[in-house]
């Protein structure tokens, strides 16, 4: 399974990006999406899973991100709507499998990430 993030950018704090994952091969597995700040460790914020479409969230992205996916493109998409300061790390998408929160050693396949920057 190959992953590719794309969408990462700056934004001003309560704007919207959309991130993309195009993988190979993903239809067999959960995408979940994760992210690291400097200094911090990474983080699980998303996952949806590859049978029912089910998706987790970690609370503090709740009512801001909405990951969804479409197999026919074979990608998914983490839309963010009003960014916060705290969200800027560089985010990673992966391939695996999610229960009851995205945690990392869940998930095999990692992209090569994508960074957010969001400014006050």
């Amino acid at each position: 399974v190959q992953l590719v993030e794309s969408g990462g950018g700056l934004v001003q704090a309560g704007g919207s990006l959309r991130l993309s994952c195009a993988a190979s091969g993903f239809t067999l597995y959960a995408i979940g999406w994760f992210r690291q700040a400097p200094g911090k460790e990474r983080e699980g914020v998303s996952c949806i899973s590859s049978t029912d479409g089910s998706t987790i969230y970690t609370d503090s992205v709740k009512g801001r991100f909405t990951i969804s996916r479409d197999n026919a493109k074979n990608t998914v998409y983490l839309q963010m709507n009003n960014l916060k300061p705290e969200d800027t790390a560089v985010y990673y998408c992966a391939a695996g499998a999610c229960y009851s929160d995205p945690r990392a050693r869940d998930f095999g396949y990692w992209g090569q990430g994508t960074q957010v920057t969001v400014s006050s």
